[in-house]
């Protein structure tokens, strides 16, 4: 993929109207198509066809209109990536549990790829992409799933708008998780480092969108807030992660852009940057480094001694380095 030098510049250069028909949906670009083409514990890798199973990948809305979601409580690994409009969206990961359905489920984005090297033959669960992009998502070394006359993994909820409706079944896609094994992320767990702040919450802020993370003692775990609201699943709980950790990376406009010249953010996710850790109460710095795609992400303390996460979930929050919107 080509590499492009022009910086991000997030919500700002958008106009109004760009970020009211964002927060509806992603609009498509020329030739684009929506529809196109828990604790940690142990576990041992299937396998499929003859390739040991990978992980499953679901790219899942995050507007208001696609809240509550379902699924992201039994999810490994949350990421949380900016879109267009100054908005986000996340990429739930699975290996250790399938729930019974995921979503809303959205639309592909090219840092996407980069992303999803780290695992082996991981499977994408998305709803389309902006048509240039399709190509590539073919090429990947993945193996892609979006809906199709052929698929019986998609169904659709009568009872919400499109595009916020479409929603996937894990077990059409994987026969069973394929363990903790195929969480190839380079994360450690174990117990708390030393050191460390007491924090009672983090806030993090893009330009249309904000989430906040407040420590529950009772539940030893971060409850999460989305643009003010709690999160919570479709059954009426709250999402909270183990850990969270906000990575700090370089953002630039992506090759793609929609129907009105808006390019996409890409997030840079191989480099190396400065971390936050959120665990057990308290916030640990700590330096990120990814060397090429298919490592895994190692993030080490001040001494330079691996950090271990908690065990459970974790979100992983990607914000501009140059983001002087963020704070806590």
């Amino acid at each position: 993929m080509r590499r492009r030098t022009r910086r991000w510049r997030g919500g700002a250069l958008l106009t109004a109207a760009v970020a009211v028909s964002l927060a509806a949906g992603c609009t498509p670009g020329p030739g684009a198509q929506e529809d196109g083409r828990a604790p940690h514990p142990e576990g041992s890798s299937s396998t499929e066809a003859g390739h040991p199973a990978s992980v499953l990948a679901v790219k899942v809305d995050n507007v208001r209109a696609a809240r509550p979601q379902t699924g992201l409580d039994a999810a490994d690994v949350v990421y949380v990536e900016p879109v267009e409009g100054g908005l986000s969206r996340l990429m739930a990961v699975y290996a250790t549990e399938l729930p019974k359905s995921v979503g809303p489920v959205r639309s592909a984005r090219e840092s996407d790829l980069e992303l999803l090297r780290q695992f082996d033959r991981p499977t994408l669960a998305f709803s389309g992409a902006q048509g240039k992009l399709l190509p590539l998502i073919d090429k990947a070394p993945l193996r892609a799933e979006p809906p199709g006359e052929k698929s019986d993994a998609y169904v659709r909820d009568a009872d919400r708008p499109a595009p916020h409706n479409l929603y996937v079944r894990p077990g059409e896609l994987l026969s069973q998780p394929p363990g903790a094994d195929a969480l190839t992320t380079g994360y450690h767990y174990g117990e708390a480092p030393g050191g460390g702040r007491a924090v009672s919450s983090r806030t993090v802020r893009y330009p249309s969108a904000s989430f906040a993370f407040t420590w529950s003692e009772s539940r030893d775990r971060w409850l999460v807030g989305m643009d003010g609201d709690p999160a919570r699943t479709t059954e009426g709980g709250r999402l909270a992660p183990a850990t969270v950790v906000v990575q700090h990376v370089d953002v630039r406009e992506s090759d793609f852009h929609d129907s009105r010249g808006n390019y996409s953010p890409y997030v840079e996710t191989v480099g190396s940057g400065r971390a936050e850790v959120l665990r057990d109460g308290r916030v640990y710095d700590a330096a990120w480094k990814r060397g090429t795609a298919t490592d895994g992400t190692a993030f080490t303390a001040r001494n330079g001694t691996p950090l271990n996460f908690a065990e459970g979930q974790v979100w992983v929050v990607f914000v501009d380095s140059t983001n002087s919107a963020d704070k806590s």
